[in-house]
C-alpha cells in the first residue's frame, strides 16, 4: 500500500485504543481499508482480507472447529502465503454476552494492542506441536498466522483493529509474559502508528495478520491488533462473534 494509495481510503472513525500499563489510552484514526483490499499484502501491511467460505455449522462446537474448520483454515494460509506446509494449532471463539454468561470456552474480545506470539514464544510453539521435526523446521523461514473471521455478522459491535506493520518500530514492542500462558507483545504509543479495520466483515470473510515472520530481510515481520469501540456503533448492534484460529506456516523444501 503505497502513500499514494492511503490517500484513497476516505472514511475513518476516531477511536481510543488501550496500549496497556504506562502507554495508556490513545485517540487514533482507523480508517476503513476496504477500498485497499486488493493492493495489501501480508509482507507489505502484515494482513490481507479474503473471501472463504465454510462447512462448519456450529464454531462453538471445538471438535467440529477441529475436524473440519482447522483444514479449511490451513488450505486457506498455503494459498494466500505459498507456504508448503501449515498447521493450525490453536483457537478461540469471543463474544462478550456469551463470555458474561460463563459459557464454557468463550473468551471476551481483547481490547489491548498486542501480538499473540514473540520471538521467544514463536519457536516454542513450533518445539510444542511439531516435536519430532522442529529443529529442522526452525532452520528454514516459518511464520505465526492469525486468520479471524466472524462467526455472525455483519461487525458491527468490537471490530477488530490492525495497525500497518510498516508504522512500527522496533523500540514500540514490550514483550510480556505477565498474566499470559505465553510470552506476548505489548506495544509503547507511537503517534506514527498507522490503525485499520475492514467495515462490516461478513461470516464469509476471513482476516489474516502476521505475528510473526523468522525472516529478517525487510518485510513485515510482525503487526498488532485490538478490538475497540467504534462509537458509529448502532446502540442495539449484536454482540461480535468471532473465531480465530492461530497457525504455523513452514516454507521448508524438504517438507
Amino acid at each position: 500500500m503505497s502513500e499514494r494509495s492511503a490517500d484513497l481510503v476516505p472514511h475513518y472513525v476516531r477511536a481510543s485504543l488501550n496500549y496497556g500499563g504506562r502507554a495508556g489510552r490513545h485517540s487514533m484514526p482507523i480508517f476503513d481499508a476496504r477500498p485497499l483490499i486488493d493492493s495489501l499484502a501480508l509482507d507489505v501491511e502484515g494482513f490481507v482480507l479474503k473471501q472463504s467460505g465454510t462447512a462448519v455449522s456450529d464454531f462453538y462446537d471445538a471438535a467440529q472447529v477441529r475436524s473440519l474448520y482447522y483444514p479449511e483454515v490451513e488450505q486457506l494460509v498455503r494459498e494466500v502465503t505459498g507456504a508448503t506446509k501449515v498447521v493450525a494449532f490453536e483457537h478461540d471463539v469471543r463474544c462478550a454476552a456469551k463470555a458474561h454468561r460463563g459459557i464454557s470456552a468463550v473468551r471476551e474480545p481483547v481490547k489491548v494492542v498486542h501480538d499473540d506470539y514473540t520471538e521467544k514464544s514463536s519457536p516454542e510453539r513450533v518445539r510444542l506441536y511439531l516435536v519430532d521435526k522442529a529443529e529442522s523446521l526452525l532452520r528454514s523461514r516459518y511464520e505465526v498466522i492469525n486468520v479471524w473471521r466472524p462467526i455472525e455478522g455483519p461487525v458491527r459491535e468490537a471490530p477488530l483493529a490492525i495497525c500497518d506493520a510498516r508504522s512500527i518500530d522496533p523500540p514500540d514492542l514490550v514483550p510480556t509474559e505477565e498474566g499470559v500462558k505465553h510470552e506476548v507483545y505489548l506495544f509503547n504509543f507511537n503517534p506514527r502508528h498507522r490503525w485499520f479495520y475492514f467495515s462490516q466483515m461478513g461470516k464469509d470473510e476471513s482476516l489474516l495478520f502476521k505475528c510473526f515472520d523468522s525472516l529478517c530481510d525487510g518485510r513485515a515481520r510482525l503487526t498488532a491488533h485490538t478490538a475497540f469501540d467504534d462509537p458509529t456503533t448502532p446502540a442495539q448492534a449484536r454482540p461480535r462473534e468471532s473465531i480465530e484460529v492461530r497457525t504455523l506456516a513452514f516454507f521448508s523444501p524438504e517438507i
